[in-house]
């Protein structure tokens, strides 16, 4: 009996691990490229229970300006007048240093067409913090961060 169930856990052990290993790397099984990266948040909102933030960045920092593209999807939860979701894509650049920090790695993102222009500082490889044109970071910084998925 011990060596039935020794097996039949070994089997299932072996079947969840080929199920995390499959092809859907991504949330809701979108894969994520190689060159692509993802991060996802939830924002504060004065007006609701939070904004939640979905990017993803296409090509790497040496690549051609043209080949750095990223897309921006914005949620509100729990928004009285319940906001279409919005979704932004465009060009992302690379840019050095912030007023406190002269080697940050800063992120650009210039939406196509109309939308507002994000900054992102880098914190780490796994982080991303929201931060102002100015390239200063927020008081309450630790409730604007993404992390990679």
């Amino acid at each position: 009996m011990q060596i039935r169930t020794l097996l039949a856990g070994s089997a299932l052990l072996a079947l969840l691990a080929g199920c995390a290993a499959g092809p859907g790397g991504g949330p809701g099984g979108a894969a994520v490229e190689p060159d692509e990266e993802r991060y996802q948040g939830t924002l504060p909102c004065r007006n609701c229970d939070g904004i939640d933030l979905d990017v993803l960045m296409r090509g790497d920092e040496q690549a051609a300006a043209a080949e750095r593209t990223f897309e921006l999807n914005a949620s509100y939860r729990g928004h009285p007048q319940s906001p279409p979701d919005e979704t932004y894509a465009g060009n992302w650049e690379v840019l050095s240093g912030t007023a406190n920090e002269p080697d940050a790695t800063v992120y650009e993102l210039t939406p196509d067409g109309e939308g507002q222009i994000y900054y992102f500082l880098r914190l780490d490889p796994q982080t991303l913090e929201l931060i102002d044109p100015e390239r200063r970071r927020f008081q309450n910084s630790e409730m604007l961060q993404l992390k990679r998925q």
